[in-house]
Formats: structure tokens, C-alpha cells, sequence
């Protein structure tokens, strides 16, 4: 049976995961694979670019997890109904909505191609360039040729096909910056007032910076209006933007803005992104920053979001699928026509989800 509100339980309990497939990331087959997996592991939102191929993706993977929960159910897993699928804009530049891009006609024969290493989502191919669909916008190919011939390019979908996504959708995601006060008005009152009432969810994204309490007290008069949002609000801690799968260190900034926002007692939920890991959890804990752990039970984070940690973790099993449909580009078989491979990617996905998942700790066991 589905339940429909497991993924509001999580929020307000603090065990909310969320799988951000990539504002940017459109390489629909592993976005299909991704939301399937993650959704039978357990996830309540799976984050996908505001595209509609892949949010018809998303949507089909979400399918098939629905016909396979009652399976995942047995083998011990937690996706016991749908995930909210939400698709994220952006109120101006940000890195988040952009691609990488060269000629690579022009780069030298003997060029040791660090760019084909450093690129965590096997975007570039030297003879071919960057493959636009599977990339993110990551960047970290830009410092590393030795040419500097790599840019970027940034790209938004227009209010037109955003505001037909958002009638498909369960939630949306607003990428801004601080000193944006107007693009983010603009974009709020033209593309999310109204579908408002319909949406279960809003979530704000903001990196750091001097003056990011004002900032964000300022976007929740505009978007709670004269009265209050008719639906839940969660402010994602962007700590350090498609890092998860750098190393653990990454993590330190994520928790380190989830507390500085914490603390500002914003109304609605916080959830970290941004550096996000299998340490961010124990280093959550350490600190008593989960909710379940803090005096006042309302407080607390109450969620993660896991972006490039969470891709890269599926890759070798995506990639094992992608070589068999390469094989057979005929059958092309999606990853539930390969129990073997579907079930460890359940099982990875799985491992990233449960201590999300867990008990919190006893309030008893915060450090003085």
C-alpha cells in the first residue's frame, strides 16, 4: 500500500533524505535509475532538473518503484511509498545551471587529458568534448586543463515550460543569492504563486555570506505574503555546492551552515546539501545538531540532501547497466530488467539512506 504522507513524517521527525539528481544533470536513463533505486531504498524526495524529459524520467522511475515496493518491502527495505519529486529553477547565475564546454579539436594531441579524469560524471570525452546531458556543472574541470580551454554555460528553463512542470510536480526548489532580492521576487510571484496551493513543498537554496539572516527574512516576507505559505517550507544549507564525493572534509561546511541557519530560527525546516557524505550524519551527531537531539524538539536539523555522493556511489552499478545496453542498444534494458544489478544499487542507495533513517540519540547524550 502507498503511503502518501511518509515523506511529510520524515521531515517533521528528522529523518527526511533527499536524492538531487542534478539541477543540470540530463542524462535520462540514469535519472531514471537513480529515482528508481533511491525511491525503493527509502528516499521521500528525489530532486531532478526542471526539464521536461527529465522530469517525465523521474516520473517513470517512480513508476516502477511503486510496482516493486511490495518486493523491496520483503528483501528488509524502507520505500514503502512514493517520493516526492521536485524540480528546482534558479533566480539568476548559478553554477548548479550550467554546462561545461570545449572544442576539442583545438586542444593539443599530446595534452594528458586531466579534464577526463578530474569529471565525476564521466562527462568528457576527449575526441568527442563534454557530453552536455550527463553534465552538472560541477566545474572542477575548469582549473585543471592545462590549456584553459574549457568554459561554461549557463542555461535556464523559461517561465513557460516551467510553469507546466509545476503542474506535475510535488514540490520546487529556489536557487538564489544574496543582492537578488528582486530577480527572486519576480520569479516567485510569475512561476510558483500560482500552482502555490497545489505544491506540498517549497525549498529555498542560499549559499553563505555577510548579511544571509536579513536575506532570507526578507525572501520569507515575500513568499509568505500577508498571511503564511500554504504549504511546508525547508531553507537548504548549500554549503559547498557538488562536493559530497570530493572527501570527508567536504561535509564540514554543509554542517557548519546548517547551524548558523539553525540558529537564526527561521520559520519551517532546515536541511543540509552541499558537501553532503556517509560522515555527514555521525558529524551531525557529534555536535547534537539533529532534531531528536536538541532541548526543544522542534529544533533540529531535520534532513539531508545528497547530490554528487549519492550519483557517484550508484555509478558502478549504472555503469555496469549502461554497457549492457550498449551491447544490445535493441532490448536497451531499463535496470529493473536486471534484478541482480537493480538490488545492489537498492542495496548501495540503501546504505546511504539508513542512518538517515535511525533513531536519533537520546537528548541525554548532547555534549555540554
Amino acid at each position: 500500500m502507498i503511503d502518501l504522507y511518509y515523506p511529510l513524517r520524515s521531515l517533521k521527525g528528522g529523518t527526511w533524505f533527499k536524492l538531487i539528481c542534478g539541477a543540470s544533470f540530463q542524462h535520462l536513463p540514469a535519472v531514471r535509475s537513480l529515482t528508481l533505486a533511491y525511491a525503493l531504498a527509502g528516499a521521500d524526495c528525489v530532486d531532478v532538473a526542471a526539464d521536461p524529459a527529465v522530469v517525465s524520467a523521474a516520473q517513470d522511475g517512480l513508476r516502477a518503484a511503486e510496482a516493486l515496493a511490495p518486493e523491496a518491502q520483503m528483501r528488509g527495505y524502507s520505500g514503502n511509498g512514493q517520493p516526492w519529486l521536485m524540480v528546482s529553477l534558479s533566480d539568476g547565475e548559478d553554477p548548479h545551471f550550467r554546462k561545461a564546454s570545449f572544442d576539442p579539436s583545438t586542444c593539443p594531441t599530446d595534452c594528458p587529458r586531466p579534464c577526463e579524469t578530474i569529471c565525476p560524471a564521466r562527462a568528457i570525452v576527449f575526441e568527442q568534448g563534454v557530453l552536455e546531458s550527463h553534465c552538472y556543472g560541477c566545474g572542477r574541470c575548469l582549473p585543471i586543463c592545462p590549456e584553459q580551454k574549457i568554459f561554461t554555460q549557463s542555461h535556464t528553463a523559461p517561465l513557460t515550460t516551467v510553469a507546466a512542470l509545476l503542474r506535475d510536480v510535488d514540490a520546487v526548489e529556489i536557487h538564489t543569492q544574496m543582492g537578488r532580492f528582486s530577480e527572486f521576487e519576480r520569479l516567485w510571484k510569475t512561476a510558483i504563486v500560482p500552482v502555490l496551493p497545489r505544491l506540498k513543498l517549497v525549498a529555498l537554496s542560499c549559499p553563505d555570506g555577510e548579511g544571509l539572516e536579513d536575506y532570507l527574512r526578507a525572501l520569507y516576507k515575500i513568499m509568505s505574503g500577508l498571511s503564511s505559505l500554504p504549504c511546508d517550507l525547508i531553507w537548504q544549507t548549500d554549503g559547498r555546492p557538488m562536493s559530497g564525493d570530493i572527501g570527508d572534509g567536504a561535509t564540514r561546511s554543509a554542517v557548519k551552515l546548517g547551524q548558523k541557519v539553525l540558529a537564526m530560527n527561521l520559520p519551517g525546516y532546515v536541511q543540509l546539501a552541499g558537501g553532503t557524505n556517509s560522515h555527514t550524519v555521525a558529524k551531525l551527531e557529534a555536535i547534537g545538531l539533529r532534531k531528536g537531539q536538541q532541548p526543544n524538539p522542534q529544533q533540529g536539523i531535520s534532513g539531508l540532501a545528497f547530490g554528487s555522493y549519492a550519483r557517484v556511489l550508484l555509478s558502478p552499478v549504472l555503469d555496469q547497466l549502461e554497457m549492457q545496453q550498449s551491447v544490445n542498444p535493441a532490448a536497451s534494458p531499463a535496470l529493473e530488467d536486471t534484478p541482480e544489478l537493480l538490488w545492489q544499487a537498492v542495496h548501495l542507495a540503501h546504505s546511504l539512506i539508513s542512518p538517515v533513517k535511525a533513531p536519533m540519540k537520546l537528548r541525554q547524550t548532547v555534549p555540554k
